[in-house]
């Protein structure tokens, strides 16, 4: 029995990426740095599977990591880079899957006012809303904290922007309605088209006052579709089964999707990926994104934070390890950086780990990949698919 597991760790850098410098990232290092502030990371079992070597190929520097493995499989371990125009979400995730994004996002101004004046015109007068507030590139916490009294007694929701190609809206659950967000992200998604615009993003909070705004997991994103066939859809139309966790389904918009299940937060996401590793059929790809990572520690710079979701994170992988068929092949990555150690609240330009293993997978340093389609590639050849017009195969 074939399958694959997708272990997405949302923004896990490791340094080193030679365009660094072109993005404004140089010397970025998400696990590095986080290594080196807590004074040593325990996830040991990452480390057994090859991921302290990686990171000193890709950066020079080898992270601290302590403890004792758990885990007794065989892996092949290497870094890529990018090849993407950008360091999004969108861009690393299509790439990784065969289809890199070689062409430029619009993107929005960071300064007030982000977003032109006609655009706001249509969405305000199609989403039937008396304004909007924000207009500006921010983090969603500090600027739902700052703004969401203003919005409960307004009934305008919270436009802002980042480094990204997106337009994020915030709105409160109660007052303002998840539907009614939904329906407006549904019509800016619309009116962002001629704008190049990668992705609209829903962020429904709650809570009454400040000191009390929370992001709920209602988050939704609405994606534009990856310009080309990806891997997902190559075995989904060969007949296979593509599962897709957390906010995988959004990331594609449903392409090459065939069954979707919801999840947030570190443990929901591991109880719901191990329970479908369980009952996912021959041919089966599960794609998990771990989004705390990024959403959660990364772009708000808690670097405690993200050193205990990564040790979280390495402490299960054991359980995903005793119930693996023979055949079955996971992979461990990530979409971009994020060094929470690093100036401003963005993506950084980084390296990203790859570590597949499994039971029947033996041990080999596979270096340096130049585009993060090698795992897609290497995807294509296990199932049997057509060859991706990108990628190097490392099976």
């Amino acid at each position: 029995m074939k399958r694959v597991i997708i272990l997405m760790l949302d923004s896990f850098g490791i340094g080193g990426a030679p365009d660094a410098a072109k993005f404004g990232d140089d010397g970025a290092n998400t696990l590095g740095h986080i290594a080196a502030a807590v004074n040593g990371l325990e996830i040991p079992n990452m480390a057994a599977l090859g991921l302290g070597t990686s990171a000193f190929e890709a950066s020079g520097t080898k992270p601290d990591i302590v403890g004792k493995a758990q885990i007794n499989v065989g892996a092949k371990y290497g870094h890529m880079r990018e090849i993407s125009h950008g360091k999004d979400t969108s861009s690393g995730h299509w790439e990784m899957a065969g289809v890199p994004v070689l062409f430029e996002w619009g993107y929005f101004k960071k300064d007030h006012p982000s977003f032109p004046e006609s655009l706001i015109k249509n969405i305000v007068r199609r989403g039937k809303i008396p304004g909007i507030l924000g207009n500006e590139a921010a983090s969603g916490t500090e600027i739902i904290e700052r703004l969401g009294e203003e919005h409960i007694k307004s009934g305008k929701p919270i436009f802002y922007t980042s480094a990204d190609s997106v337009l994020q809206i915030a709105a409160h659950e109660k007052h303002f309605g998840l539907r009614r967000l939904y329906d407006l992200c549904q019509i800016a998604f619309e009116e962002v088209k001629p704008y190049n615009i990668a992705r609209i993003i829903a962020r429904p909070f709650e809570g009454e006052k400040k000191g009390e705004f929370k992001r709920t997991k209602n988050r939704h994103d609405y994606s534009v579709t990856p310009p080309a066939p990806t891997v997902l859809d190559a075995l989904k139309n060969a007949g296979g089964n593509v599962i897709a966790i957390g906010k995988i389904n959004d990331i594609y918009a449903g392409c090459g999707i065939t069954e979707v299940l919801k999840a947030s937060g570190l443990e929901e996401l591991w109880n719901v990926t191990l329970d479908a590793v369980k009952s996912a059929p021959d041919r089966s790809i599960v794609f998990t994104n771990f989004v705390d990572f990024d959403m959660m520690w990364g772009h708000r710079r808690d670097v405690k934070g993200y050193a205990q979701g990564l040790e979280y994170f390495d402490k299960r992988l054991p359980e995903l390890a005793d119930i693996l068929q023979p055949d079955d092949l996971v992979f461990i990555t990530a979409d971009h950086g994020c060094d929470p150690t690093y100036k401003g609240t963005d993506h950084t330009r980084e390296q990203v780990p790859v570590l597949m293993f499994g039971l029947n997978v033996k041990a080999e340093n596979i270096g340096q990949r130049n585009t993060y389609a090698d795992i897609a590639q290497t995807i294509a050849a296990y199932f049997g698919l057509n060859k991706m017009p990108y990628g190097e195969s490392f099976l």
